[in-house]
């Protein structure tokens, strides 16, 4: 794998781009709301599956897709394109509608992807209400998130690509029972989980939430690790890695690298996207960060670990 933090010159693809919240923070908020509606379009047409992994979106080479949805006898996709920076709609019947991603409002937003579905012969109805955030206003009358910078919708993806080629890489260290590695629109986050096989006790929910989708989402026994840009309550990028249930030991236990540390507040391990961006190799400082981490979940609960995994000393390939 490569190890270059290389930055932007001119329009050259940008390894592990600086992502300064501060700089992009109203874009970042429209863009969440953009993805609830393309989210909410794909929950309301995929089949369900265990842990609502029909919900997610996925990296693309473009962007953030879909992936083929469901529509009577045709399939259905949408795409984020943060290259030529448009929404793609596309139909199996060969049928296509693409509009610009610009500066425009929620609602404009919204009412524009229902136009596009409706000339593809595409009738479906969401539920409006934004999930997982504080401000619940409904995406047709959402006009007060309009922003749309280009270059940093540009370096989120780009930080995405690089994220989702780690998460790949560590995933592929698993036998046992693990989610793909899959964009969470609710939060805005990237995430990865790894199941020891043991169920969980059910989830005492969290806020902005129906209690009904945590305790779908954390039926069993798991470790899961991610990244967030940034927003709400974590104000820069941050890689993070959890167990649920906790085990008794779990947030003592030894982590890399050093700029890795237990948030109270969170109840997660959390490592800054800055210094892994800045290190001098980026792969290994995140690799290393999503192995101890595990390791903290695996150890602390007792994992079947000669059984779950392909290589224990997966940290050093």
């Amino acid at each position: 794998m490569s190890d270059s933090n290389d930055s932007t010159i001119g329009n050259v693809i940008e390894k592990w781009p600086a992502l300064p919240l501060a700089e992009w923070e109203e874009t970042r908020a429209t863009l969440h709301m953009w993805t609830q509606i393309v989210g909410k379009i794909r929950l309301a047409l995929a089949p369900q599956s265990n842990h609502w992994w029909e919900v997610p979106l996925y990296v693309t080479a473009r962007g953030l897709t879909t992936s083929s949805m469901p529509y009577g006898t045709r399939a259905l996709q949408i795409d984020f394109d943060f290259i030529d920076h448009q929404l793609v709609v596309q139909a199996s019947d060969g049928r296509r509608r693409a509009l610009p991603l610009a500066p425009q409002s929620v609602a404009d937003f919204y009412h524009q992807t229902m136009d596009a579905l409706r000339a593809l012969g595409i009738d479906v109805s969401i539920w409006t209400t934004p999930v997982e955030v504080e401000d619940r206003t409904p995406f047709e009358a959402d006009t007060h998130h309009a922003t749309y910078d280009a270059a940093y919708a540009w370096r989120f993806w780009q930080a995405l690509l690089q994220a989702d080629r780690v998460f790949k890489e560590f995933r592929s260290w698993f036998l046992g029972k693990v989610s793909p590695v899959h964009f969470f629109w609710g939060a805005f986050d990237l995430a990865l989980t790894r199941f020891s096989g043991r169920s969980a006790p059910a989830h005492p929910g969290v806020p902005n939430v129906a209690r009904y989708v945590m305790v779908e989402a954390y039926s069993h026994e798991l470790s899961s690790c991610g990244w967030w840009p940034g927003g709400g309550i974590v104000d820069e990028p941050m890689f993070y890695s959890y167990a649920y249930p906790e085990p008794k030991g779990f947030r003592e236990h030894p982590v890399a690298p050093a700029t890795a540390y237990y948030s109270q507040d969170l109840g997660e391990f959390l490592l800054p996207y800055n210094s892994v961006r800045t290190a001098l190799n980026p792969d290994q400082a995140l690799l290393a960060f999503l192995q101890s981490t595990y390791e903290a979940a695996a150890r602390s609960g007792n994992w079947d670990r000669e059984t779950l995994e392909r290589s224990p000393a997966g940290a050093e390939n």
